[in-house]
C-alpha cells in the first residue's frame, strides 16, 4: 500500500511500519523531530524505538540540528540531562541513527533546512512583519526528508509540533492558530503553500498506538492504550480527543 497525504496519521504509521521484519524490502526512513522523542523520554516510552526497529525495516534518524536540541544543549543542563543521556544511549547502540550515515552530508541538510526556514517564516505576517513560526530543527526534519525523497527514498517525519504540520497540510488555518496565539489578525503569503505540501506526518501519538498493536508496550492492563494516548497529548502531542478516541475504537 502507497503512503498517500489524504491517510490519517494511524494508519500513515501502520503502513509505514509493517508486521514483520523484511530484509528484501528497502529501507524506509522515519525521521524524528526533538519534540517527538522528547515526549516518548518524559513518558519513559524510549524503548520502543528500538524494539520497532527490530519488527521492521524502517531506519529511525535524526539531524545534527535535532541532535543538538535532545543532546548537545541539554546534556549539560542538569535539570535535562538524564533525557539527554537517554537520547545519548539510544544513539550510541544504533536505534537511532545521525542523517550523516545516510549518504546525505550535513551541510546539504544545513543548506536545506535554511532554504525552507526562510520560506517558512516569511509566510505569516502582522503588523508589517514577518513571524517566526517554526525552528530550525523542524525545519531540519523537512529538509532531509525533501532529499532523501529526490533519493527515491521512502520517508514519513513524527513531528508533534502543530505548526508544522497545518504549513504542509492545511496552510490555510495558519491564520487562525497565529491569530489565536498572538491575540491579533495576521496575512498569509500564500505563495509559499506549494513549497510545504508534499511531506508526511506522525506524531508520537501514532507510534505508541503501534507499539501497542504490535504489543510492545510494556504495560499490559486494558487501560494502557487510553493511558499512553493521553500521555502523548499532556506531553506535548497535538493530537485531539476526538483523535484520541478514534484510535482507541480501531
Amino acid at each position: 500500500m502507497t503512503l498517500t497525504t489524504t491517510l490519517p496519521h494511524q494508519e500513515q504509521i501502520i503502513t509505514f511500519i509493517p508486521r514483520v521484519q523484511k530484509p528484501s524490502l528497502p529501507k524506509k526512513i522515519l525521521v524524528l523531530d526533538s519534540g517527538t522523542l522528547i515526549n516518548l523520554s518524559m513518558n519513559g516510552l524510549l524503548y520502543i524505538v528500538p524494539e520497532l526497529k527490530k519488527i521492521s525495516n524502517v531506519q529511525f534518524v535524526i539531524t545534527e540540528q535535532v541532535k543538538y536540541e535532545i543532546l548537545d544543549r541539554p546534556v549539560s543542563i542538569p535539570r535535562f540531562q538524564l533525557g539527554a543521556l537517554r537520547i545519548k544511549e539510544m544513539i550510541e547502540t544504533d536505534a537511532i541513527d545521525l542523517s550523516s550515515e545516510l549518504s546525505i552530508s550535513d551541510q546539504e541538510v544545513k543548506e536545506k533546512t535554511k532554504e525552507l526556514m526562510n520560506l517558512a517564516n516569511q509566510t505569516v505576517e502582522a503588523q508589517g512583519k514577518f513571524i517566526k513560526i517554526v525552528s530550525d530543527a523542524e525545519m531540519s526534519c523537512l529538509a532531509l526528508s525533501t532529499l532523501l525523497t529526490k533519493k527515491g527514498i521512502e520517508n514519513i517525519i513524527a513531528v508533534d509540533e502543530r505548526t508544522t504540520r497545518i504549513l504542509s497540510e492545511k496552510p490555510e488555518n495558519l491564520r487562525k492558530l497565529m491569530s489565536k496565539k498572538l491575540h491579533f489578525n495576521v496575512s498569509l503569503n500564500k505563495r509559499n503553500f506549494s513549497e510545504f505540501k508534499d511531506f508526511k506526518f506522525i506524531r508520537s501519538t501514532e507510534l505508541v498506538y503501534v507499539a501497542f498493536k504490535k504489543g510492545i508496550l510494556r504495560i499490559k492492563d486494558p487501560k494502557a492504550l487510553e493511558a499512553v494516548l493521553f500521555a502523548t497529548k499532556f506531553k506535548g502531542s497535538s493530537v485531539s480527543f476526538d483523535e484520541i478516541n478514534a484510535l482507541k475504537k480501531l
